[in-house]
């Protein structure tokens, strides 16, 4: 999946946000800002995207772990806290080449989304390829994710 597949993701995503009056904000780790910077690529994305945080120290992440579910709930709702957007999606994993272990090994990533008012959702998923197929999955996965939970 090329860079053209993720400019029309992100072009939906805006689509579905502006048909319910909804705007987004990305808490992203290992992805490093790509969420939001496929975003912001799309022409008038400013009415459907608020801002994105990038945590990506251990230490800043260090209450439950860098990677783990419970780490990706709270960047997501934490994200909602600090910004005005309506719904979240936060990414944590390990891209690699270096960084894994029997427990996460490189591909693992945890996402979360969470709605203001709402519920809060999470998956696991474990990607193949090297640093930036990692990353790339997860950035698509993402905003899949952010369509799914919209629909």
């Amino acid at each position: 999946m090329g860079e053209r597949h993720l400019e029309q993701l992100a072009a939906r995503v805006g689509r579905e946000l502006l048909q319910r009056q909804r705007v987004m904000v990305t808490a992203e780790s290992c992805t490093g800002g790509w969420v939001a910077q496929a975003v912001t690529a799309i022409a008038g994305s400013s009415a459907w995207f608020d801002c994105g945080f990038v945590t990506y120290s251990n230490a800043a992440k260090q209450r439950h772990g860098a990677v783990s579910e419970a780490t990706v709930i709270e960047m997501a709702e934490g994200a909602l806290r600090q910004s005005g957007a309506d719904i979240a999606v936060s990414i944590s994993g390990v891209a690699g080449p270096a960084g894994g272990s029997d427990e996460k090994p490189v591909g693992t990533v945890w996402f979360a989304w969470a709605v203001r008012g709402g519920t809060t959702v999470s998956c696991l998923s474990l990607f193949q390829g090297d640093r930036e197929a990692v990353r790339r999955q997860a950035v698509e996965q993402a905003l899949d994710g952010v369509i799914a939970y919209l629909v």
